[in-house]
């Protein structure tokens, strides 16, 4: 099977990957159906292998010198270091051999090898963060100066565009080190430790000696060929044997893809492969669109999207009024199991404390709780992820929209809010959305791009003024945060926060086009920083309101009546069953309440009128506040008898 992907004109090859079971295996040798217990038995027993050669890498070289010389990408006689780690190890002189008595073949080594080099060249981020921080060390770690910001920052290897989060966060590590210890760490690997080795194979760096893939004839499935050992320590090659495993391939894998080996993990009791496929699609483009998709981050209203158009003559104008994404249910199930999490871990500490070993089986049984609760944390984060990311996709396909313009907000961290909300604002996973809304926009060729958040909730989006915002809009003299007013009496514009947020977005990242990066790290669309040429562009232009029908006069008017419409019904009620004499059929008012009803036992709210002091008629249930409806009353004809009080006599409501 050829691994090279043609491409046609105007497309890319784009790598992603799919989640699938092996269950079941055949053993070559002996021709014995292998069963789920069997597999995971089998592949066990190799990943034990593999995460006790890359232990022993990892303790070997996890440590400052031996990580800048991997870093440098040159060997000691000058020559550029493989892409791959496992080439990179070797080219250094960096091997393992297993335990006396044990054998392996010679691919085995090279995944331990590939685990532990992808584990070394990932750390000199942090190690380069962690020294820049120790280098700059403020006076008051809790709160730097600007000097002390502009300090750190060109301590960091590309600090000026590093986010402010990142920075915080490690300076918060170093500080609990330094309270445990009473010191400040040397570096990163005192800081951190040796990592956790994943009990995982990377297939990746084997060849056909090891592992094969290949597709069968109905294109629907797989046969994973690999070499298992047959017991635990094998002592010989003769312990290793070929396994055949079919392999159920996901929906989402199109057609045209080649597959490529996967990594083999074990969790849950199950092997799970991550199967890796390369496919064409559509080139993405960091200039020259259009018609641009701007999302805006909410905390209940976790999406605020809509569309913009980029016209001929430069302006920018709005396509339609925005759509949102609520997720207020999840939210809420998201924060019951927060605060489940933290009682359960305040009790762990608490027994902790106590030091009582009779406390051991409770707190083993936390243990298992907090397990459980951490799992459907990430199982309800990951669904919301999902369904987010795919919404907004949705959206601009429907908008024929060519790029996602969404705020880079890895620096914000809520603060000034209260403790609650600061909370559920940090917790929320715009990260995952925005990866997943990436992975979901290549593959129809949507290009997805960052931009700086500043100011754009806070000026107009139509004239860039300074907005006032308040509680609701027919409440404009109270301070709030959800109504956005513009104060400039040439423009007006008025309207929800979020709503002219996603326009300020879009009209944003019209104008930077030009400014479009990519990030050489990760591969993403950023635009760094704003322009105040470009910025004075980024409005929104209002369109002039125009009638579907001509309305000119071209006849005599139409007579209208000035009778009122009919408040009864325009048709029956519904059919119910026989009820007893005398009473109304569904839809009307019941004229039989006896007593006021539940919502009236409720104390005053601030959303409700007040008590009627100077008249001598009084709404039934307005002195307890039973609602809208009750308040919603008529005033009597002056010439009528007052109407009788009907809670003179009731007694107390409370």
């Amino acid at each position: 099977m050829s691994r090279k992907l043609p491409l046609a004109e105007g497309e890319a090859s784009r790598t992603a990957c799919a989640r699938a079971l092996i269950r079941s295996g055949v053993d070559e040798k002996t021709g014995e159906v292998l069963t789920d217990a069997a597999v995971l038995e089998r592949f066990g027993w190799c990943v034990d292998l593999v995460a006790e050669l890359t232990s022993t890498l990892l303790a070997e070289h996890w440590n400052a010198a031996d990580v800048n010389v991997l870093a440098s990408g040159v060997d000691a006689g000058g020559r550029r270091l493989p892409s791959n780690a496992w080439m990179a190890l070797r080219r250094l002189g960096w091997t393992v051999t297993p335990a006396e008595g044990v054998k392996v073949n010679d691919r085995i080594v090279r995944m331990a090898q590939e685990q532990a080099g992808r584990a070394l060249r990932s750390v000199k981020w942090r190690a380069d963060v962690a020294a820049g921080v120790l280098a700059a060390w403020p006076a008051d770690p809790g709160k730097r100066t600007r000097e002390e910001w502009d300090a750190v920052r060109d301590a960091v290897p590309g600090g000026e565009h590093l986010p402010s989060s990142v920075i915080r966060s490690r300076t918060r590590q170093v500080v609990s080190f330094e309270h445990r210890h009473g010191r400040l760490p040397s570096d990163v690997f005192e800081l951190e430790g040796e990592p956790r080795v994943a009990r995982m194979l990377l297939l990746a760096a084997c060849d056909g000696q090891q592992a094969a893939i290949e597709r069968t004839d109905d294109g629907r499935r797989a046969l994973l060929r690999l070499k298992l050992p047959t017991r635990p320590s094998p002592q010989k090659y003769a312990d290793w044997t070929w396994v055949a495993c079919p392999v159920t391939l996901p929906p989402t894998i199109p057609a045209n893809a080649v597959i490529h080996l996967p990594t083999v993990r074990i969790a849950g009791g199950k092997v799970r492969a991550d199967l890796a496929y390369t496919h064409p699609v559509p080139k993405t483009r960091r200039s020259g669109h259009t018609v641009a998709l701007g999302v805006d981050w909410g905390l209940n209203t976790l999406l605020s999207v809509g569309a913009a158009r980029l016209n001929d003559d430069g302006r920018i104008t709005a396509l339609g009024t925005g759509a949102q994404f609520r997720a207020s249910g999840v939210l809420a199930k998201q924060y019951r199991l927060r605060r489940i999490f933290e009682r359960l871990h305040a009790k762990t500490d608490h027994y902790a404390r106590l030091a009582d070993p009779a406390l051991d089986g409770r707190a083993g049984v936390l243990a298992e709780e907090i397990r459980r609760v951490s799992e459907r944390r990430s199982h309800l984060n990951d669904a919301l992820a999902r369904g987010a990311a795919r919404w907004a996709v949705d959206q601009a396909i429907a908008a024929g929209a060519t790029v996602i313009y969404l705020e880079d907000l890895r620096s914000m961290e809520a603060g000034g809010m209260g403790r609650t909300h600061n909370t559920r604002l940090s917790q929320t996973v715009r990260g995952q959305i925005a990866d997943r809304m990436r992975h979901l926009a290549a593959e129809i060729g949507i290009a997805v791009v960052t931009v700086p958040p500043r100011n754009t909730s806070k000026h107009c989006p139509h004239c860039l003024a300074p907005l006032r915002h308040r509680k609701a809009p027919d409440r404009p003299s109270v301070s709030g945060w959800k109504w956005a007013i513009c104060p400039n009496t040439e423009c007006g514009w008025e309207g929800d926060r979020d709503q002219g947020a996603w326009r300020r977005i879009a009209a944003r990242g019209l104008a930077h086009q030009s400014k479009t990066a990519v990030e050489r790290s990760t591969g993403a669309m950023v635009i760094r920083s704003v322009v105040d040429t470009m910025e004075a562009k980024a409005v929104i232009t209002a369109t002039p309101k125009t009638s579907r029908t001509d309305r000119s006069k071209t006849g005599p008017t139409r007579p209208s009546t000035n009778r009122p419409a009919p408040r009864r019904r325009g048709v029956p009620s519904p059919a119910r069953p026989t009820p007893r004499a005398g009473q109304r059929p569904g839809g009307h008012a019941p004229t039989d309440r006896t007593r006021l009803p539940r919502a009236a036992h409720r104390h005053q709210g601030v959303t409700t009128i007040n008590t009627p002091t100077t008249s001598r008629h009084r709404p039934q249930g307005a002195a307890l506040g039973a609602g809208f409806h009750l308040h919603a009353h008529a005033s009597p004809p002056r010439w009528a008898e007052p109407a009788p009080d009907l809670t003179v006599r009731m007694g107390s409501l409370s």
